[in-house]
């Protein structure tokens, strides 16, 4: 089985960045422990601050892996050409959220690429990422 986490834009300063947001912890520290949980698991990490990279890392591998687990960051909340990369992609895409956005400004509290994903988690910190796996595992 394979799966590609994707984060967008400002998640590479996970471990720095608004702490008391995001905690203090980094994705390159958190990666190995999340892959400890599923040793017969191909987990594969791509981060980008570029919209279109996204679009393009989901392209492909969208048709050959197993699933995607994407925080798209601020695009989430923008990003209609994300929403349509998804649509178009047999890989099922859930939608990551470290923080609770229902918590956060108005602005964050809708999602654009929702429609397009299986369901999104959000608000368990880090964590949110082992159970959009779960999530992903539960749908073979």
């Amino acid at each position: 089985m394979k799966i590609l986490i994707i984060n967008g834009p400002n998640l590479n300063l996970l471990g720095v960045r608004e702490p008391g947001i995001y905690g203090k912890e980094s994705m390159d520290s958190y990666l190995p422990r999340l892959r400890g949980c599923y040793p017969d698991i191909d987990i594969e990490y791509f981060q980008s601050n570029v919209e279109g990279e996204l679009i393009n890392k989901m392209q492909e591998v969208g048709f050959s892996y197993d699933g995607i687990v994407l925080n798209a960051g601020a695009y989430t909340h923008t990003s209609i050409a994300i929403l349509d990369c998804i649509r178009s992609l047999r890989t099922p895409v859930v939608e990551v959220h470290i923080s609770n956005v229902n918590d956060r400004e108005e602005y964050r509290r809708h999602s654009m690429i929702g429609p397009g994903c299986k369901g999104t988690i959000q608000g368990f910190g880090l964590d949110s990422y082992r159970l959009a796996i779960e999530a992903l595992l539960g749908q073979r």
